[in-house]
């Protein structure tokens, strides 16, 4: 909808000339310096003004009642003890207001500064489960005696909420990425999802955009903003929404950990409760991912801000996580052949061409025991055969040991067969390795078998495993499956 002509946007000199006369009317001096503040996506404007005395961010909000519900939800959670900006002043009928400066650096570009690899260092996790510890405190005692009638648009994470933010994935993501769905069977998977959602308990302070860059952090400490989207709604909603934030890239691993420490500092201690929290969880994660695809597609596609869509390639590899570790317990069947070919595109994965590093699940096996099952699902990858090598084990002096022994490896080391296999092995990952690089596609499975899966193909795992990682500094999850071990 498009605005009122009041509310149409100011151009640059008349808001830094508003803004400067507000200053001076709410704290009796002129501002000595006035300069924008990046606001990405928003249709707010945001200013640092300072004097001499102070500095402060001045605000113009197109949208009043949006302005409306954050200095009243500012004002309310500041009562109760939180961190949010003190509001100095607000003119509804402007659109104008000031707020404390709370600095620079966001939990995003903190975290963009202190990471050097794939995990995060152990300050950010710090940063990050400070961050969490306050979740709860604006869920539950803040929460419940907010006035939600401030809320906007709706107060409450309802259904016709949900069918906005899936029909809004559909229409500016799907539609404009050329990725194919039927209509009618897409509309029915949504309902089915929206009734699953309506199942959680709702009777909490959703914050609605509780991710990295809206967390500010002055002396160590995080501080929020960008709240005034919040409404009533589910408790996973927000902890989905940090932890599945595209371009945060948070793997595995740790969002397992900050999901253990979210659900202790929220007082979901008892198994029953961190299950019955647990079922909805991902289907949440699904949703927040979805919304902000979205946005992507809005911004991106619609709109030409390409720099929103090097934020897909990330959220794409969240898809694919989910859609490969997690369950959602209804029946979705068109939703989840959308979400596969979103994640199997490409296209998709090289948008912004970040690189989001390639991991090789390389496994040694016994051909009696039966070929490696892909769990993963690409349905791609290599087996060898390395029964056709000399076999170390038919001799007395190896027969107890493996292929990790540095007696067999000596042996293997000194058969021309096995080096000249190994070289076609490398001749063919090389190739591979190099293409899935190149299209950002993030998962390869290779497998070596041998009749006992002890000798033979332990050694050409082991000797795989290291060449990849000296090669592409690949990560490599290493299997000796017969051996039972296991190692990153």
């Amino acid at each position: 909808m498009p605005l009122k002509n009041s509310e149409k946007e100011k151009p640059p000199q008349a808001l830094e000339a508003g803004l400067k006369s507000f200053f001076e009317k709410t704290f009796g001096s002129e501002p000595e310096t006035i300069v924008p503040v990046g606001s990405d996506g928003s249709a707010r404007r945001l200013f640092r003004l300072g004097s001499a005395a102070r500095t402060v961010i001045g605000a113009y909000g197109p949208d009043k009642p949006e302005n409306r519900a954050f200095i009243e939800f500012s004002r309310h959670f500041r009562k109760e003890g939180l961190p949010v900006p003190e509001i100095f002043a607000f003119e509804q009928a402007t659109g104008f207001y000031l707020e404390e400066d709370l600095g620079d650096t966001t939990l995003f570009q903190f975290m963009q500064k202190e990471r050097t690899g794939p995990e995060l260092p152990p300050q950010v996790v710090e940063a990050y489960k400070k961050t969490l510890n306050w979740l709860p405190k604006f869920q539950t005692p803040a929460g419940k005696n907010l006035d939600y009638s401030y809320c906007y648009p709706r107060a409450v994470f309802d259904r016709q909420s949900i069918m906005w933010d899936l029909n809004y994935f559909k229409y500016y993501f799907l539609r404009l990425a050329n990725i194919p769905f039927n209509e009618q069977k897409l509309e029915d998977d949504f309902n089915l999802l929206a009734s699953f959602l309506l199942e959680a308990d709702s009777d909490f302070f959703l914050y609605r955009d509780f991710q990295s860059r809206n967390v500010m952090l002055r002396a160590g400490e995080p501080w929020f903003i960008d709240y005034q989207g919040g409404r009533k709604g589910a408790a996973q909603y927000d902890l989905a929404s940090m932890l599945y934030d595209a371009k945060a890239d948070i793997r595995p691993r740790a969002r397992t950990e900050f999901i253990k420490y979210y659900l202790d500092a929220a007082g979901i201690t008892a198994k029953t409760d961190r299950v019955k929290f647990m079922r909805h969880f991902h289907a949440f994660a699904f949703v927040r991912i979805m919304q902000a695809m979205g946005a992507y597609g809005l911004r991106g596609f619609y709109e030409g801000k390409t720099q929103f869509l090097q934020s897909v390639p990330y959220a794409v590899r969240n898809i694919e996580w989910l859609l490969e570790n997690a369950e959602l317990p209804p029946k979705l069947p068109e939703l989840l052949q959308v979400l596969r070919r979103v994640s199997s595109s490409s296209r998709l994965r090289q948008f912004g061409c970040p690189s989001l590093g390639l991991t090789a699940r390389v496994t040694s096996f016994a051909y009696h025991n039966g070929v490696p099952s892909d769990e993963k699902g690409h349905g791609g990858g290599f087996v060898f055969d390395c029964r056709a090598l000399p076999n170390p084990g038919r001799l007395e002096q190896y027969a107890r040991l493996t292929g990790k022994d540095e007696a067999v490896i000596k042996f293997l080391d000194g058969e021309a067969a096995v080096s000249g296999f190994l070289e076609h092995v490398y001749g063919l990952l090389d190739a591979s390795v190099e293409n899935y690089l190149s299209r950002n596609f993030t998962d390869l499975m290779v497998s070596f078998g041998c009749t006992g899966g002890q000798h033979r193909s332990v050694y050409c795992a082991e000797a795989l495993a290291r060449h990849l990682r000296e090669k592409y500094k690949a990560t490599v999850e290493l299997t000796h499956r017969e051996l039972g071990a296991k190692s990153q």
